[in-house]
C-alpha cells in the first residue's frame, strides 16, 4: 500500500477563470511577474459581481492565493506567499467574500457564553434536518461515475484535510488550544502516516482509479466548491477570525459522522473496495468523539473565555452550514437533473 501522497512534484494544469486569475497564474508561474502590480486593481474590479461567492474568477483567484500560503500547488514559488501586490489582492476578495457571507448567513439565536450552552446551541443548530441530501442519495441511488464525482468534488478539501482549520492552532491558548490539538492529533493520524486523514483519503482516490495529486481537479470543480475550502482557509489564516474558525470545525465535526456512515454505505454497494470506503468508515466513529470535543471543550471554552468571540463562533458555525450545504445542493440538484456536477463533462476512473 502506498501511504502517502504523490511524493514527485509535478505541475498541475489550471486555466483561468476571468481576468483576475488568469493574471494570477501568469504571475504565480512567473510567465509575467511583471503583472504582479496590477493585481489588486483587478481584485476591486473582480468583486463587483451581484455573488462572489459563487463568482468563477473571484474563487478561482482566492484558491490560488491559498495555495501558495499552504505551498499546495508546486509550481508557485514560495517568494510570492509575502509579496505585498498579491496581498493587497487577496484582502480585496476577502473583504468581499466575507461581507457576501455575512450577509446571506443567519446569525443564530445567542446563547450564555457557558461551555453547556454554547455546546447545547451548536448541536441544535447542526442537527440533522429532514429531506433529500447528498449522503442518502450516494448511499441509495448514486452509480459508480457519480461516487467518482463525489470523490473529485471533495478532493479540494480532503487532499488538504485538517490543515485549514490548524492555521488556529497559534491563536488560542489553554482549554481551547488544548481541544484543537486533541482533534487535530487524529486528523493528522496520531503519529501514523497511513492514518493520517489526507493519506487515507489519498488511497480512497487511488482506488476508485483517481488522480491523488493535490488540485489535479481544480478545473473541474465549480466555484461553490472552491467557495467552501476557502471560507474555512479564510477563517484560519484571519486572526481576527478565530472565532469563526473555531465555529466552523465544530460544526464541520458535529455534521460529519451520519453522512459519512451513508456514504461509505454507497461506496459498497457500488462495489468500490475497502480502500475507497475506509476513509468514510474511520469518520463515522473519529467524528462522533470529535463532535463532542468540538463543541464543548472547544467552542465551549473558547466562549467561556473569551465572550466576546462568541458572535463569530455562532457565525463560523451557520457559515459553514450554509456554504458547505449550497455545494453539496449543487452536486445533489444537477445529478437528478441528470447532468455531471462538473464545470464540464469528464471521463473519471
Amino acid at each position: 500500500m502506498t501511504l502517502s501522497l504523490s511524493s514527485e512534484p509535478m505541475t498541475i494544469a489550471i486555466s483561468g477563470r476571468g481576468p483576475l486569475s488568469a493574471a494570477l497564474l501568469e504571475v504565480l508561474t512567473d510567465r509575467a511577474p511583471q503583472r504582479a502590480g496590477e493585481l489588486a486593481q483587478l481584485a476591486r474590479d473582480a468583486v463587483l459581481v451581484e455573488d462572489p461567492i459563487t463568482d468563477e474568477d473571484v474563487q478561482l483567484s482566492l484558491f490560488l492565493l491559498y495555495a501558495v500560503a499552504y505551498g499546495s500547488l508546486p509550481q508557485f514559488a514560495a517568494h510570492w506567499e509575502w509579496d505585498v501586490s498579491l496581498l493587497a489582492a487577496r484582502a480585496a476578495l476577502e473583504r468581499a467574500f466575507e461581507d457576501a457571507v455575512r450577509a446571506v448567513v443567519p446569525q443564530p439565536e445567542r446563547p450564555e457564553p457557558t461551555g453547556e450552552s454554547v455546546a447545547a446551541a451548536l448541536f441544535a443548530l447542526t442537527a440533522p434536518q429532514p429531506g433529500p441530501s447528498l449522503s442518502h442519495h450516494v448511499a441509495r441511488r448514486a452509480d459508480a461515475a457519480q461516487a467518482r464525482e463525489l470523490l473529485v468534488q471533495r478532493s479540494i478539501y480532503t487532499l488538504r484535510e485538517a490543515d485549514a482549520h490548524s492555521w488556529a492552532i497559534p491563536r488560542l491558548t489553554g482549554r481551547a488550544k488544548a481541544a484543537l490539538i486533541e482533534i487535530q492529533a487524529d486528523e493528522y493520524g496520531g503519529g501514523r502516516v497511513e492514518r493520517m486523514h489526507q493519506v487515507m483519503f489519498a488511497d480512497a482516490m487511488r482506488g476508485a482509479d483517481l488522480d491523488d495529486a493535490y488540485g489535479a481537479y481544480v478545473d473541474l470543480v465549480p466555484a461553490i466548491t472552491l467557495a467552501s475550502f476557502n471560507l474555512m482557509t479564510m477563517f484560519g489564516l484571519n486572526r481576527r477570525l478565530i472565532g469563526a474558525s473555531v465555529g466552523h470545525l465544530a460544526a464541520f465535526e458535529m455534521t460529519s459522522s451520519l453522512p459519512c456512515r451513508a456514504i461509505a454505505e454507497g461506496l459498497r454497494r457500488l462495489g468500490f473496495g475497502d480502500d475507497v470506503a475506509a476513509y468514510y468508515d474511520e469518520h463515522v466513529e473519529a467524528d462522533a468523539v470529535h463532535e463532542q470535543i468540538a463543541g464543548r471543550d472547544l467552542a465551549g471554552s473558547l466562549a467561556e473565555d473569551r465572550p466576546e468571540l462568541l458572535d463569530d463562533i455562532l457565525f463560523g458555525a451557520a457559515a459553514c452550514l450554509t456554504v458547505d450545504g449550497w455545494a453539496s445542493e449543487h452536486i445533489l440538484h444537477a445529478w437528478e437533473a441528470g447532468r455531471s456536477s462538473l464545470r464540464r463533462e469528464a471521463q473519471l476512473g
